[in-house]
């Protein structure tokens, strides 16, 4: 059972190096067979959460967007279990997901994009949504506002990090 009741609810996350932060104290708290969902638009912060919660488990690699090869596994370095990090986006249903052959229940899965498709692979799983851009800077991507000075803004901008429990 994972520890990350704890964490539910909402929370400001300030910089990237916070939500590194966030990852490591995620990665304390989880266990082999949790699946964590992260939910975001590009550039949210979900790969650098990812990164945190890999630190804090003692796997071995580089943590990277496993968008072009769908899933990445991070052995343990220790007696840990695996960190599977997967990036949903390009799969189509729930059969493609566990076509993957991920070992859900002795591995720590981080799934991007992967909402629609949890509830078919884990009885039970966490969701962390990350909202970018939302604490009033002016960047405003519905209306198109771009160039580098609005995209500066827009990385130096506080998440929203919406953490719930599923099932």
């Amino acid at each position: 059972m994972s520890g990350l009741d704890g964490f539910l609810g909402e929370r400001e996350v300030a910089s990237p190096a916070d939500m590194e932060d966030l990852g490591r104290s995620f990665g304390a708290a989880l266990h082999a067979g949790d699946l964590v969902v992260l939910t975001g638009p590009l550039g949210a912060g979900k790969t650098t959460l990812t990164r945190g919660i890999a630190e804090s488990l003692g796997v071995r690699g580089r943590v990277q967007s496993p968008t072009f090869v769908i899933a990445r596994t991070h052995p343990s370095l220790g007696d840990g279990p695996a960190l599977v990090h997967v990036d949903a986006y390009r799969l189509g249903t729930d059969g493609e997901l566990d076509d993957l052959d991920i070992d859900f229940e002795n591995a720590v899965v981080i799934a991007e994009w992967a909402a629609p498709f949890a509830d078919a692979v884990a009885d039970r799983w966490w969701e962390v949504e990350i909202d970018r851009g939302w604490s009033g800077t002016g960047v405003d991507n519905a209306c198109g506002t771009a160039g580098p000075h609005a995209a500066a803004m827009e990385d130096a901008a506080p998440r929203l990090v919406r953490i719930t429990r599923h099932g």
